[in-house]
Formats: structure tokens, sequence, C-alpha cells
């Protein structure tokens, strides 16, 4: 009888179980890890294209003197003079003080206000769909818009407010927007209202996320309406004004539309702000590579305060 030709040795299950797997299997079988890479690479992509890429652009631009007014031979690499010249340009500094002036004063007015709309529209009503629709009309204006409207409140000889002051016995009329102090006020005025129903919309998902068990306990026990909005209301209440105050802050030092419907920046540049420092000098006059300098400081500055505040949630 013949003899049969040896088989080739078989791998035993514990041979294939210690040998690694190839790509294509790991495309078809992704582990935790794989998958997630594969998931969140769109992301990374989308955020690459609309967020590091113009930062970055913007960066390389405050590198050179590029003035599209000029020519080709207009643009070489100046590398921080730029820099330097934005430490002695004394309009960037009037529009950063009138930027973080804007800040300090719109911030805690729209929070105020917010909170105060939030509590209302919270409020057991037996119809609270009209207080809370009253509540997204500012919200959902055009910013440019709502500076029209308010420049035209405050409008010196067809305004509504000189019109109620001179029913209320005023001799003459203001000039609310030809003043430095008052078209400075007129604009913060308009920028609260526009804001504070952002603020109250976020502040109310908080509120109606405490639990009333915690106001029956207080009562309970006997505090006052007062005691308890400060003693529960605001402690649990304040996740949600830190995330509120850091959307308002960061849209708060990119300012342009209100103030430049209203006043265009004036009187003079009283009332200018960095934003429109940063159009007026790439727009109107047409210098990229010192605008681009002018947008950088700006970011920088939103990242320093955003940093401030994330720093405020680390902590807590």
């Amino acid at each position: 009888m013949p003899e049969q030709a040896a088989s080739p040795p078989r791998r035993s299950d514990a041979a294939w179980a210690t040998t690694p797997p190839s790509r294509w299997e790991r495309l078809r079988d992704p582990s935790e890890k794989t998958l997630a890479v594969l998931l969140l690479a769109p992301a990374f992509v989308l955020l690459a294209l609309i967020v590091v890429y113009p930062i970055g652009k913007l960066i390389f631009n405050s590198f050179y003197d590029l003035r599209l007014s000029g020519g080709a031979d207009a643009v070489r690499f100046i590398g921080l003079q730029n820099y330097a010249d934005v430490i002695k340009d004394g309009e960037f500094w009037n529009a950063t003080a009138n930027t973080v002036l804007i800040t300090l004063i719109t911030v805690p007015g729209a929070l105020v206000v917010g909170l105060g709309l939030a509590l209302l529209a919270n409020l057991p009503f037996k119809r609270r769909w009209p207080v809370r629709l009253a509540l997204l009309l500012p919200w959902a204006l055009p910013l440019s818009f709502a500076g029209l409207i308010f420049a035209w409140f405050f409008h010196t000889e067809h305004g509504v407010v000189n019109d109620v002051m001179r029913r209320l016995g005023a001799a003459e009329p203001t000039m609310w927007l030809l003043s430095s102090g008052s078209a400075f006020a007129a604009i913060c005025i308009a920028i609260i209202w526009k804001s504070s129903s952002f603020m109250a919309l976020i502040l109310l998902a908080g509120l109606q996320m405490i639990p009333r068990s915690l106001y029956e306990a207080a009562e309970v026990d006997g505090a006052s309406r007062w005691q308890q909005f400060w003693q529960i209301t605001i402690p649990m209440l304040m996740p949600s004004i830190i995330v509120a105050l850091i959307f308002r802050t960061i849209t708060a030092l990119q300012t342009f539309d209100i103030p430049y419907t209203m006043t265009r920046g004036g009187p003079g540049n009283a009332t200018e702000t960095l934003a429109m420092r940063i159009h007026k000098t790439t727009i109107e006059y047409l210098d990229v590579g010192y605008g681009s300098t002018l947008a950088v400081c700006m970011f920088l500055l939103s990242l320093g305060v955003t940093a401030i505040y994330l720093r405020r949630i680390g902590r807590e």
C-alpha cells in the first residue's frame, strides 16, 4: 500500500489567536480605539478646515506687510514689526479700551436682566408660552437690525426717547448719538436688550433643572423667598450662569454690528470697538497684514478671558 503524502502541519487555534490581524480585518472588526478614530476623523477634518486653517493663515499674514492697494510688490516679510506697531498704536488701545468697557458693562447687565426674565418665564402661569416667545424675539432679530432700531430710538429729531422727554417737559432735545458719553450709553443699552434674551434662555433651562422638592423642604424649614433665592436658586444655577457668561463675554469682545449701525464708531472714535478697528484697517485701508495682527490680538484676548472662565469651572 503506497504511503500517503504527508499533509502540511496545521496551526492550532492558539497559534491563530496569537497572529496579529491584518489591516483589512482590523477595519472590518475595529477595536473601540479604532472605531473612535474613524468616527471622529470627519469632525477633525472639518474643524481643521474652518478653524485651524483660518487661524493659521491669520497668524501667517500678521508677519507680512500685505497691502492690497500696493500690488504684488507690496507683499514682504517684516517679522514682528506689525506687533511692535500695535503696541505704539493709540487707536488700537482706544478701541481695546472701548471693547473691554462694553464687555464690563453689558455682560453683567445682560446677566441681571436675563435672570429676571428667566425667573418671570419660570413662574407657574397657566399659559407661559407668550412670555417665552417674547424671550425669543430680541434674540432672533439680526444684530444690525437691532442697531438700526435703537439708532432710531435715540435719534435727535425723530427718536422715541427725545419725544418722551419732550412730553415730560424737557426743553431741548438731547443729542444722544452725537456726544461720546451718551452714545456709549445708548450702545450699551441696545446690546443689553439684545443679549439679555439669550442669557434668559440659558438660565431658564437651568431653572427647570432645579428640583421642586428643595424649595418645599426650605419652606418647611421656614426659609423666606429671598433666602431660597440665595441659598438654592443661585448655587444650583451657577453652572448655567458660567456657561452663559462664557458665550456672552466672547461675543461682547467681538462686538461690531450694533455700534457700527448706530454710530459708525463716532463721534470721532469714541465708540469704536476692536472689531470695528479691524474692519476699518482691512476693508477700508486694505492693509491685510496689519489687520491680521489686530485680529490675532483680539483672538488672544478672547482666549485669555475664556481660559479664566474655564479655570473657574475647573475649580468648581
